[in-house]
């Protein structure tokens, strides 16, 4: 099976800048590629490879089989297409021939595109330029286009999706009025259905975001000390979207673009594009049931402005969308509607992803918490937000880790989750005592780092990035 990404390619002009080895294996899906990606990072088992200076990368790689894999890497994009079976993406054939490219750029000699290769690469370089996609061919050569979607019939299932929500959030209001007149202790009763049973009604009801926050809430009984009062507010704030929702027509616009998206309706992107030099300061994805959903956070040069990209895969397949971490793109953004207008969509990259980048300026420990608090009052239900940390302190609390202001005064916890991953010896690593900029966000549960630059990373664009997911 051949696979690729989903986006399109970039022009660029000029040599392409190769990437670090960590940029490499942030693309990577899971930390099983990640591995096996690193044992193909050699030139041993390629043959036939090569370069251009548009920035394809291809070569052949031995398997079990009598062929070898074709692997073709577009860096531009990135994209990739290989031939081998796995229906990740990249594979790990795809993060080998980067990871070559990387660290050995003589094993892939700057040479004529195959034609194995050729025919992809063609294809993405003319709707790089504006030349006319498959669809278009095909129609010009009798197929039918397809034409414009109804917007009468688009209204109608709007309407109909949005009547079985509002008849998911009314039985959602009485299971949880039958939760509270029955007592909390029972929740944490062995074999208790009620969560995954709820869960699966709001499921029915078409509002994935409900069933979400309902599946949390079925981990908070028997959870660890004073879990009947974190349910109880939990369970509060489920009512407070319920209520939001059953009369969302009397909220004003943003409040209510925030509450469409909590309980599973994203507005569309809007408005016009930002364009700036992005700084890609993380990727992480988090499994949801049998949705993996990927996390890209970046930050404008220009604007100062930190945004989240979201893309998605499943049925075992990989989400779409990958960036270089550390790396700078140049690229135009359109952001959805909601309070904090947080989350965007890509709409276009004009250049290849540059290595380095200037790390966000970043705030004290103090600053952070108070954004974060003035973002919950805007909406409620939010998990968390995205700061930067400057001159902070990892160091150990109890039995934790803390963010201290190298000013003095303000520590930040370490979220719980965060202190089983590697990062956060990374992070340590990298302070030895020393302050360190960190981002991350900031929630009620701590901070959880994702990225990190030594305190003299300054202006100097070749400071890397520090990954800590």
């Amino acid at each position: 099976m051949l696979l690729s990404h989903g986006g399109e390619p970039a022009r660029t002009d000029g040599p392409v800048a190769r990437w670090t080895v960590e940029q490499v294996l942030a693309l990577a899906p899971d930390d099983a590629s990640r591995r096996a990606g690193s044992e193909l990072g050699a030139a041993g088992p390629w043959s036939g490879g090569g370069r251009d200076a548009a920035g394809a990368v291809w070569g052949l790689c031995g398997g079990s089989g009598s062929t070898p894999y074709r692997t073709v890497v577009d860096t531009t994009g990135p994209a990739y297409r290989c031939s081998c079976p796995s229906r990740k993406s990249p594979c790990k054939h795809a993060l080998g021939l980067l990871l070559v490219w990387v660290s050995d750029v003589s094993a892939l000699p700057e040479c004529a595109v195959p034609d194995w290769a050729g025919e992809w690469l063609t294809g993405r370089r003319e709707r790089a330029a504006g030349g006319p996609s498959t669809a278009e061919r095909l129609a010009a050569g009798g197929a039918r286009a397809a034409g414009p979607a109804d917007p009468e019939a688009a209204g109608r299932r709007a309407e109909r999706r949005a009547e079985r929500i509002t008849g998911g959030a009314l039985e959602l209001e009485e299971r949880l009025a039958d939760l509270l007149r029955g007592g909390l202790a029972a929740a944490g009763q062995p074999g208790h259905a009620f969560w995954e049973e709820t869960a699966a009604r709001m499921v029915d009801a078409q509002a994935p975001g409900l069933a979400a926050r309902v599946r949390e809430l079925g981990a908070v009984p028997a959870s660890g000390p004073d879990w009947p009062v974190r349910l109880l507010e939990e369970c509060a704030l489920l009512h407070l979207l319920d209520s939001a929702w059953l009369g969302i027509d009397r909220l004003p616009g943003p409040l209510a673009a925030t509450v469409r998206t909590r309980v599973g309706l994203t507005p569309p992107a809007e408005g016009p594009p930002v364009r700036d030099d992005w700084l890609v300061l993380a990727q992480y994805d988090t499994p949801d049931g049998r949705i993996v959903t990927r996390r890209i956070w970046l930050h404008g040069r220009r604007t100062g402005r930190t945004t989240l990209l979201l893309s998605f895969g499943a049925a075992g397949r990989s989400p779409g969308l990958a960036l270089p971490v550390g790396g700078t793109i140049d690229a135009e953004l359109t952001f959805h509607p909601g309070t904090g207008r947080l989350r965007a969509a890509l709409e276009g990259q004009a250049g290849a992803a540059e290595p380095g980048g200037t790390p966000p300026p970043g705030s004290t420990v103090t600053e952070a918490v108070a954004a974060y608090g003035e973002a919950l009052r805007e909406d409620p239900w939010l998990d968390a937000w995205p700061v930067t940390l400057r001159e902070v302190v990892p160091a150990p609390s109890g039995d934790g880790w803390q963010l201290l202001d190298a000013a003095g005064g303000a520590a930040l916890p370490v979220a719980p989750a965060a202190l089983s991953r590697p990062g956060l010896w990374k992070l340590a690593a990298l302070s030895g005592g020393s302050p360190v900029t960190v981002f991350g966000e900031c929630g009620h549960r701590g901070f959880e780092p994702y990225a990190a630059w030594p305190a003299d990373a300054g202006d100097d664009a070749t400071s890397g990035t520090v990954a800590l997911v």
